[in-house]
């Protein structure tokens, strides 16, 4: 299997700012809007998004929270899947949510995502926010408002984001 590096730590770093600026943009000081992240993956980017936009509008508290959607996916019976923990002590309902995952591919995740954030009220708006765009494959129709990156590849090939926070160094790669 080759692996191709296709971003790198300080290029990954450039990446979550450009895309916190673009919220920043889109959501001002962000009084009516909070982020929620997609289990597993997609928590490590929603947390980063909120310390960065925190630290540049030198706010103290920017809603984010963690999602799990393994029950609300329409393969949980298919394969064995670990549950991850729900973390949301806010209230969605009328908020513009800015829903996080790490790479989009099928879609079937943001779908998913969108089923289980319903239990936790009627947001006004819902974006997504990726860090990377397999703009190819998709099952659903679910496009991301927000990209790091957009990468065409095949379906054989795999994409895999690597966190500081597990892996110990941030780094996408592309696998074939």
């Amino acid at each position: 299997m080759s692996a191709k590096i296709i971003l790198d730590s300080k290029q990954f770093e450039i990446t979550i700012l450009r895309l916190c600026h673009q919220l920043i943009e889109q959501h001002n000081h962000f009084t009516d809007s909070v982020i929620i992240g997609l289990q597993p993956r997609g928590i490590y980017l929603a947390h980063r998004i909120q310390k960065e936009l925190e630290k540049i509008l030198k706010l103290k508290k920017i809603h984010c929270g963690d999602l799990d959607i393994t029950f609300y996916r329409d393969d949980f019976r298919k394969k064995e899947l670990i549950p991850n923990r729900t973390n949301i002590d806010f209230i969605i309902e009328d908020k513009n949510v800015i829903l996080v995952d790490d790479v989009l591919f099928t879609g079937r995740t943001i779908r998913a995502g969108l089923d289980a954030m319903q239990a936790f009220g009627r947001p006004k708006d819902v974006e997504l926010l990726v860090l990377v765009d397999r703009r190819f494959s998709r099952h659903v129709p679910i496009q991301a408002k927000y990209v790091g990156m957009t990468i065409d590849s095949i379906e054989s090939q795999n994409v895999r984001v690597e966190w500081k926070e597990t892996e110990g160094k941030d780094k996408i790669t592309l696998l074939s």
